[in-house]
């Protein structure tokens, strides 16, 4: 009886045991689910779910005249979801329905393996219910929109399983064109240009999306839990498309004659300070050139094109007269127990102050300079602050360089730091720096700050405008102004002038500036004689539009290295070219024309027909030429004929487009049209040669 009792009680012991520990694990189920449950639900989502950041889409950087320089093009990974509800309903019916033409689709459109392939790859992925099978990557456009018109795809997300992710690349359309100055937007780098400078206006603001993490570490979007991004700004530049192609081209073609290690060309427009055109080009290691570095803002010694500040403060302080005569000593002069060497010997006579400038004698501008201000050198280098060639120009680019500029009392400084300097060693300043003043000079003493960047839009509409900054509004009086100009056109038009030869033959005037400066090859010194060729000028001289500096760095011991012999046929051929395109740089400014001043180009029958129409009075010099241009003379107006030769091309300007296109595609040319209207401009010289299937841009107007 004890026996059992004892054992009774033993078993009542565990039950009520069993009974309190059953209580106790229900009770904190119970806790768990009903009080700690939406902590615990959280923190797991947390551990399966979380934000990531989409990418705003980058504004686009724009020409003056709207051209796309630079821009993000969307590309599409696509994925697909065999677990999606509607693709598994009724047994899977409608995967299978769709699945022989959806294959047959998928093939023809990528074109990377066959139709059965593509069906065995989507059985498989639909036996194993892949939740995110990448099916494709990197699609374009194009193809994406043919995809979603694909059997089951269009059909939606939820019934196909379709899921496309959006990635942005940043493309440049022009490729080599200003592709520096633009700048790259990339992912894993650092910006530069443009792209760099305005990146916080150009990015946007970031969205997110809520994403849930699956197996083999992949996530799928959540529906509904997206914060949109705000898209970027666009940029519009102060760049023409046309120029910065003349400039880049004429570069291009001289540095691989003379197989230059680099080089730069930058226009101004005068008036405004606004850039036109930008090129910077490097030799890279296949002998090809690229814009590689922004040569344009690294400061370099400028050579003989910085004579002009020498000039400058020399006449303003009235040190000198231009009629002066002074010794240039042969072309070889000792100072403070070196040696100044001119580029060239001269006659051992006396020559007046323009006469050297315009032979660009570094012996004429130490000796002045050493003359004047060898013993009050303040004077000199305030001249030289006052127009700001101590400080960047502050263009609207990161990475512009600090000039430097010596004075008395620094470390450098030396009995020879003045007459160095004067010749345009000892310092140094950037091409943009040198092309600033210069611009000053051309816009009658106003320097004007260069930038390149007019507006910033949002939406189509502009959020903000880019006026002209005047730096200084007189460099000089107008007495130096006018001395500057006249030595700056003699150097192009006097026979003593270094570019003399270069613009004998031009139609128009040009103001300008030759630089040929010997500079150093890091550690090998001055030994491997490599020469800085410059040219810096502006045209038309009387009625300047534009300004232009070309710096070339030539290879070692090049044989042409003159700066009238390799950057002066840059600034040529480009002056050339505008002057040619741009019928109102042969207009002086505030000229009205004249509406009975007409000029019209076409095919000779047409243009008789319309005279003929409206009874116009006219003379008919044309005979029986198919080609004719109507233009005034006198008091009516002149038909006569235009000889049009297959082996060189066309001067296409007044005629209308329907001519126009005519012509130049019967010659197997590639035409691009801008505007409307009649040709007021083509990007091809009239006469010169050209290669079949290249291509022209007419400006219509």
């Amino acid at each position: 009886m004890e026996v059992k009792r004892d054992i009774l009680w033993r078993v009542y012991v565990s039950f009520i045991g069993i009974a309190v520990l059953s209580g106790i694990v229900l009770g904190k189920v119970f806790y768990i689910q009903r009080v700690q449950g939406a902590y615990w639900k959280s923190l797991s989502d947390s551990l399966h779910q979380k934000f990531i950041e989409l990418d705003a889409e980058r504004g686009t950087i724009y020409s003056e005249d709207s051209s796309m320089l630079s821009t993000s093009i969307p590309y599409f990974n696509i994925y697909v979801d065999f677990g999606a509800d509607g693709l598994r309903e009724k047994n899977g019916r409608r995967f299978t329905d769709n699945l022989d033409s959806l294959s047959l689709c998928l093939g023809h459109l990528f074109g990377d393996q066959s139709a059965a392939a593509y069906k065995k790859v989507l059985l498989q992925g639909y036996r194993r219910v892949d939740r995110y099978y990448e099916l494709q990557s990197n699609v374009s456009f194009e193809k994406y929109q043919q995809l979603r018109n694909f059997p089951l795809v269009r059909e939606g997300r939820n019934k196909s399983g379709f899921i496309a992710e959006v990635n942005n690349k940043r493309l440049n359309p022009f490729g080599l064109l200003a592709n520096r100055t633009i700048g790259l937007a990339r992912a894993n780098a650092q910006n530069v240009g443009l792209e760099r400078t305005y990146d916080t206006l150009l990015k946007g603001e970031s969205g997110r999306r809520l994403v849930r993490y699956i197996a083999g570490g992949t996530y799928v979007p959540v529906e509904g839990y997206e914060i949109e991004s705000q898209n970027g700004k666009d940029i519009i530049t102060t760049l023409d498309v046309n120029i910065q192609d003349i400039a880049e081209n004429a570069l291009l073609k001289e540095m691989i004659a003379n197989k230059a290690e680099h080089g730069t060309c930058i226009v101004m427009e005068v008036a405004t300070g606004k850039i036109k055109a930008i090129a910077n080009l490097g030799l890279q290691p296949d002998s090809s050139y690229w814009e590689d570095l922004n040569y344009s803002i690294r400061a370099t010694e400028p050579g003989s094109t910085f004579k002009l500040a020498t000039m400058l403060s020399l006449l303003e302080d009235k040190k000198i007269a231009l009629t002066d005569r002074i010794n240039l000593e042969g072309g070889t002069w000792k100072v403070a127990g070196r040696t100044v060497f001119d580029s060239e010997p001269h006659d051992n006579k006396e020559f007046t102050v323009k006469e050297a400038f315009e032979l660009s004698s570094n012996v004429g501008m130490a000796k002045l300079a050493y003359s004047h201000y060898e013993g009050h050198p303040n004077e000199f280098i305030s001249h030289l602050k006052k127009l700001r060639l101590d400080q960047p120009t502050g263009i609207d680019l990161v990475g512009e360089a600090t000039p430097v500029v010596l004075h008395p009392g620094s470390r450098n400084w030396s009995a020879t730091a003045i007459p160095w300097m004067a010749f345009g060693y000892s310092i140094l300043i950037s091409p943009l720096q040198t092309l600033t003043l210069y611009n000053a000079v051309a816009n009658n003493g106003r320097m004007m700050k260069p930038y390149l960047v007019s507006a910033v839009q949002e939406s189509g509409l502009t959020a903000k405008e880019t006026e002209p900054v005047t730096l200084i509004d007189n460099i000089c009086s107008e007495t130096t102004l006018r001395q500057l100009k006249e030595c700056l056109e003699g150097v192009c038009k006097d026979p003593e002038g270094t570019a003399h030869t270069l613009f004998q033959n031009s139609f128009y005037q040009v103001a300008g500036k030759t630089g040929t400066a010997l500079v150093a090859n890091g550690t090998r010194g001055y030994a491997d004689h490599i020469y800085q060729s410059s040219f810096v000028g502006y045209f038309p001289a009387k009625h300047p539009k534009y300004t232009c500096i070309v710096v070339i760095k030539n290879h070692p011991f090049a044989k042409v290295y003159l700066g009238a012999k390799v950057a002066g046929p840059v600034f040529k051929e480009l002056a050339d070219k505008l002057m040619s395109v741009d019928p109102d740089l042969s207009q002086p400014p505030g000229l009205n024309k004249d509406s009975s001043r007409y000029y019209y180009a076409g095919y000779t029958r047409d243009i008789r027909q319309v005279q003929q129409t409206f009874d116009l009075a006219y003379t008919d010099s044309a005979a029986k030429n198919e080609w004719s241009r109507l233009y005034a003379s006198g008091e009516g107006a002149v038909l006569n004929r235009e000889l049009v030769s297959r082996q060189a091309v066309p001067d296409v300007k007044g005629m209308g487009l329907k001519d126009a296109l005519y012509l130049l595609e019967g010659m197997d040319m590639k035409v691009a049209v801008r505007g409307s209207g009649r040709v007021k401009a083509q990007s091809l010289l009239p006469g010169s040669a050209y290669k079949k299937n290249e291509t022209i841009l007419i400006q219509l107007d």
